[in-house]
């Protein structure tokens, strides 16, 4: 009887998220097209490249019109959103490619490494907040929170060339970026992982210092709780009242907050992608701006924004299993 009204408060609270998704995708799309017109770079010199200097004016113009280049803005804007919705992504100027064949391809290893930085965030943010709350006011608790706010103050890809200086130039442990040594020609299991673990590691540490802060402070507050004064009143181990009794009500906020880093995530993968030369969709958007490429960066950017959104759609559903208060009207 419980799984209906969870079924329907989740249900509506989707309703209510792809409502309000709907309209914040059509303004992504209005600012994408409006930066498009306003750039100076002309796309079919961009896509002609070198060529452009012996390509005759004709030729140009043939391609600006069957481009539909040549047409009002207007008309532009509602043929390149309908193609959009029909799921045709046009051709990647810089690559030379279709879009979707781009991002199909690179997506995967997004993802991988994506997901694997999420969870080893989780996990220590989680670990190492609970042992600064326990360890308030020592050495411990004064080295980890101290180490967090340097960490949130430095720029990503700073962390990201320290780690290859010391990882893979100074030991040479592991290697500095790529996905497989250049001596490799296929693409082998063993060498891929090796080859993750400095991006996963770097985004992982860059994104999880205000996770650690807020497990930190939310466990302290807990802690202070009558309910755990009591379980500690009864005898029980301080190790069973932290994990069974105070870090599982201090992790509730913990889920909302995660949601809201889904977009320093995004960012934090670019900038990481680009780094340790991760061939993912991350670090194309960084070649599609560089090369002016506008089909390519706009269909990256709308990918980022629905990333976000079913994000924050994630951390709300699992607010709501979590807490029943939250069902009551389906929303948090």
């Amino acid at each position: 009887m419980e799984a209906r009204p969870v079924t329907r408060a989740l249900a509506r609270m989707a309703a209510w998220r792809l409502a309000f998704a709907a309209p914040l995708v059509l303004v992504v799309t209005l600012g994408m097209f409006a930066l498009a017109k306003a750039s100076p770079f002309d796309p079919v010199r961009q896509y002609l490249g070198d060529r452009a200097l012996t390509t005759s004016p004709e030729i140009a113009r043939q391609i600006r019109e069957s481009w539909g280049l040549d047409r009002p803005v207007a008309e532009q804007y509602l043929t390149w959103l309908g193609n959009l919705l029909r799921g045709e992504f046009g051709e990647s100027r810089s690559m030379h490619r279709p879009v979707a064949e781009v991002i199909g391809e690179r997506l995967g290893w997004t993802l991988l490494a994506a997901g694997c930085a999420v969870v080893l965030m989780l996990v220590a943010s989680l670990v190492v907040g609970a042992v600064a709350a326990w360890r308030q006011g020592s050495w411990i608790d004064r080295l980890i929170t101290g180490t967090a706010y340097a960490n949130e103050a430095a720029p990503v890809f700073w962390t990201a060339l320290i780690a290859i200086w010391v990882f893979a130039v100074k030991l040479r442990w592991l290697p500095a970026g790529g996905l497989t040594d250049a001596a490799t020609g296929a693409v082998e299991p063993g060498d891929v992982l090796r080859h993750m673990i400095l991006p996963v590691a770097v985004l992982a540490f860059s994104q999880s210092s205000w996770l650690l802060l807020f497990v930190r402070e939310s466990l302290i507050t807990t802690l202070r709780e009558d309910f755990v004064v009591g379980a500690r009143a009864r005898g029980l181990r301080e190790r069973t009242v932290i994990v069974r009794h105070a870090l599982r009500s201090a992790l509730l906020p913990f889920i909302t907050l995660l949601g809201a880093r889904v977009p320093e995530l995004v960012t934090g993968a670019i900038l990481v992608e680009t780094v340790f030369s991760w061939p993912g969709v991350a670090s194309a958007s960084v070649q599609a701006a560089l090369a002016a490429d506008f089909p390519l960066l706009a269909a990256l950017t709308l990918l980022a924004t629905l990333a976000v959104v079913a994000g924050n759609l994630l951390a709300d559903s699992a607010y709501a299993i979590a807490d029943p208060r939250v069902r009551v009207l389906g929303v948090s």
